[in-house]
């Protein structure tokens, strides 16, 4: 299972636990890759701390330096997982001007992180009983993150005026299903076909042109 480079997000590990040291965020990277890894596999209940010490290749008790529990190390890759996710859509947009090309930006980034980390599916999923708040944070602040595009063409003039946090979360929704489609369950259309396809459908709509 492929892991997460050392040079993306590490997000939330604990209240006075952040590494203070590049050594020290290099050791909670591995921590929480290999936490990806575990969950990815057994989910979280079959999951165990010691387990994932030994994907780490880390000392059982380096672990407990940065998390206290098999709980906060969850919560904390959960946050891990979503700023990963963002961190990929921004690279993506940097060379997109154009409202509904950044759609599509978006949408192909995501679906080549979750042909990559097809983890995240179970992780968050699981999410919604391990950690309910973590979940909820994660399809706000991306939603969110839609709906200030969607703004930004509506101020250039790119868009209709009237769209708002429905549409936001409906293209969220169609794009979460998209990965599932066509990165977790096959990988047979690139992402830049889907992408450009879904992009047809917000441009043009589905109702036929009188």
């Amino acid at each position: 299972m492929p892991m997460a480079s050392d040079q993306e997000p590490i997000a939330g590990a604990g209240e006075g636990k952040q590494p203070r040291t590049e050594r020290g965020r290099k050791t909670m990277r591995k921590l929480l890759d290999a936490a990806a890894a575990e969950f990815g596999e057994k989910g979280f209940h079959d999951g165990s701390i010691s387990a994932i010490t030994r994907r780490a290749g880390t000392a059982l008790g380096t672990f407990y330096t940065y998390f206290d529990s098999k709980d906060e190390i969850f919560r904390a890759l959960v946050n891990d997982l979503s700023g990963q996710v963002g961190a990929r859509a921004a690279a993506a947009l940097a060379s997109e001007t154009e409202a509904l090309e950044k759609e599509r930006a978006a949408l192909a980034a995501f679906l080549r992180f979750a042909r990559e980390h097809q983890e995240i599916y179970r992780i968050i999923d699981e999410s919604e009983f391990v950690d309910p708040q973590g979940f909820r944070h994660h399809y706000e602040t991306t939603a969110s993150r839609i709906l200030a595009r969607l703004q930004q063409g509506i101020a250039a003039g790119e868009l209709r005026d009237d769209l708002g946090e429905p549409e936001a979360w409906a293209i969220m929704g169609m794009n979460v299903f998209l990965g599932l489609r066509f990165a977790i369950w096959s990988d047979e259309i690139a992402p830049e076909t889907v992408s450009a396809a879904v992009n047809r459908l917000l441009r043009e709509g589905i109702g036929k042109k009188a």
